[in-house]
């Protein structure tokens, strides 16, 4: 799985459809929906909360039995916060969709079905899903060269995590502790001290580093694969080793580029600071691409 895949699995991510917003979320390469947003969609109700709740019932009644079949996911509200709510894959959604009296309900279904299939063509391709991801940051404002770069991390981190488990490292928690030796030995900041100094919060700290920043990363990266594979390094401890060294070896590279430059490479500036005008431009790119089902 990709850092971008891991990212996608862990976050709400919000589709349109004419004009409304459909939560959705990433579980195990499938995407599930939130019911209530596509109720709302479909009916127009100022209560969709209600007219699921009697759907519900009136499903039961048929014979349908949908509480094995719902699935209960975190997606983000309104205010920011996440909340449990009813989800359910593109099969469940279509039989749901036809319990419903609506005239979008062709339209949503076909909208429905080429969500789902973009997604099965970029599991049997992943370069589908790299040109995707490449087209994003483009919508998003970033520049061709910073794009490549990014791409090419994405890459260096994915065969990190694959020796990492390979060598007998869990996931989550000890890759983010291994993780964290590489940027303290880089770039002398934990992973959140970094987020903290350009004031991020949830946000991907990669996307909002500069071409510099994003080089140093892949070759601490680089240089701890390198080093757990000469070292032969099995388990967390030796993992551990072989990622400080390998983030001395950026540190220092960086360290030296500094001293001949006078200049830091670790900035607080992120992609957020963008020109007030870039912002305003990006924003609107950004609603053209949640309407293409970016």
């Amino acid at each position: 799985m990709t850092e971008e895949t891991e990212k996608e699995e862990g976050e709400t991510h919000i589709a349109i459809f004419n004009g409304k917003s459909i939560r959705r979320k990433l579980v195990d390469d499938k995407w599930f929906f939130s019911v209530v947003d596509i109720i709302e969609v479909l009916t127009d109700s100022s209560i969709p909360r209600r007219y699921w709740s009697d759907l519900k019932i009136k499903l039961k009644e048929e014979g349908f039995e949908l509480y094995d079949k719902i699935v209960q996911l975190k997606l983000k509200s309104g205010d920011g916060k996440e909340y449990e709510t009813d989800c359910a894959d593109t099969e469940l959604i279509l039989r749901i969709i036809q319990s419903i009296p609506s005239k979008k309900a062709e339209p949503f279904k076909r909208w429905l079905a080429k969500v789902g299939y973009e997604r099965v063509q970029e599991i049997e391709n992943p370069e589908l899903a790299q040109e995707r991801m490449k087209k994003l940051y483009e919508l998003k404002g970033y520049f061709k060269n910073w794009i490549e770069k990014r791409l090419r991390g994405i890459a260096i981190r994915q065969e990190l995590t694959d020796e990492w488990k390979n060598r007998g490292v869990k996931e989550e928690i000890e890759f983010a502790i291994l993780t964290n030796e590489i940027s303290k030995a880089t770039f002398g900041k934990t992973v959140e001290e970094y987020k903290k100094l350009k004031k991020l919060k949830r946000e991907n700290l990669r996307d909002h580093m500069d071409d510099l920043e994003l080089i140093f990363t892949m070759l601490g990266e680089a240089a701890t694969t390198r080093i757990a594979k000469v070292k032969d390094a099995e388990g967390m401890e030796e993992n551990k080793t072989a990622a400080r060294q390998g983030g001395e070896v950026a540190g220092n590279a960086r360290k030296e580029l500094e001293e001949k430059t006078g200049e830091s490479i670790v900035t607080d500036e992120n992609f957020l600071d963008a020109p007030e005008k870039l912002k305003k431009k990006r924003k609107r790119i950004l609603e053209i691409a949640d309407e293409i089902n970016f």
